[in-house]
């Protein structure tokens, strides 16, 4: 298989390469050359465009707030259709390099999520580097998974029922939590992974492979990771779950990767990692699209099918 950009460039879907066609052609600044604060601003306008519009309708929406160990209150917005009986839930962490992202780029996912899985989503606005770096947005997801499970009743939620799940740096949040939920016996239904990040370096073949082009460059990750960690702490396995010393007992996964992804094949070898230790997993790649398709909805038609098998995982592992 050559490496060369082109040959990978043949992989993408039509949807694909015409939206990186109009990326590249509006000219935009890398988020590399921006301010955290700037690259913010910057997805919290733009990453929505591309997402379905109008957003799916959702019987309930609720602006909440979860505590933190330190006293910070962490808002949250919980998303659930109408029920007689208390709902299964799925606390849900955004992508966006652990540096930027919110409930409002991820709001049509999570209205998705909860409507194919008809469960309870409560999508987490965890503190972000590099004002909070390393470990804090562990600590946020742990402790905001640790609120539901104990008082999502007060909510109208069924906390027997309790899933985590993410994409890319939310997905690696969730891999860490379902680490942490096994260690203190707090059992998960489900963790349901977008294309995370598993490894404490980025040299995989994939990484070089997709590392210009693809919507998610080499240098935007540095910049991510340079905000978020010290190069000291990267072995730490609540930044890379795979080097966890140990895999066996964790929630059964979905999880679902990009093609043309730099993360793509730290994704596979965390399924067989899971694999190996007994661990149920369910891995989709999804052919020709990129990191980030799936609050792509409205450029890249590949969203939509993510979003229901995830939701039918959901629905499954909820039933079980």
């Amino acid at each position: 298989m050559s490496h060369h950009p082109s040959h990978s460039h043949a992989l993408l879907s039509a949807a694909t390469r015409s939206l990186i066609a109009r990326v590249a052609r509006a000219g935009r600044p890398p988020m590399a050359s921006m301010s955290p604060q700037q690259a913010r601003d910057f997805y919290d306008v733009g990453g929505p465009l591309l997402d379905l519009q109008p957003a799916p309708p959702v019987d309930r929406v609720e602006d909440i707030r979860l505590p933190a160990r330190d006293g910070h209150a962490l808002p949250a917005r919980l998303y659930a259709p109408e029920s007689p009986s208390p709902l299964p839930v799925l606390l849900y962490l955004h992508g966006g390099g652990f540096t930027v992202g919110s409930l409002g780029t991820h709001d049509v996912l999570c209205r998705q999520l909860s409507r194919f899985g008809q469960c309870a989503v409560v999508s987490l606005d965890y503190r972000l580097a590099p004002e909070h770096r390393f470990p804090t947005a562990v600590h946020d997801s742990w402790d905001a998974l640790n609120w539901l499970h104990q008082h999502g009743p007060s909510l109208g939620l069924d906390t027997t029922r309790l899933a985590i799940g993410g994409d890319s740096a939310g997905g690696t949040l969730s891999a860490v939590c379902a680490l942490m939920a096994r260690d203190t016996g707090l059992k998960l239904a489900l963790q349901l992974l977008f294309y995370p990040g598993c490894q404490a370096h980025q040299n995989t073949a994939s990484h070089q492979r997709f590392a210009k082009g693809f919507m998610l460059d080499k240098e935007t990750v540095d910049w991510f990771f340079a905000h978020y960690i010290d190069a000291s702490e990267r072995e730490d396995w609540r930044f890379a779950p795979s080097l966890a010393p140990d895999h066996s007992g964790l929630a059964p996964a979905w999880i679902g990767l990009a093609e043309c992804d730099p993360l793509v094949d730290e994704g596979v070898q965390y399924a067989d990692t899971l694999r190996m230790a007994g661990v149920a997993v369910d891995l989709e790649i999804y052919k020709g699209v990129v990191h980030g398709f799936i609050t792509m909805g409205r450029a890249i038609p590949d969203a939509l099918q993510a979003h229901a098998d995830a939701g039918r995982a959901l629905k499954h592992a909820f039933e079980s």
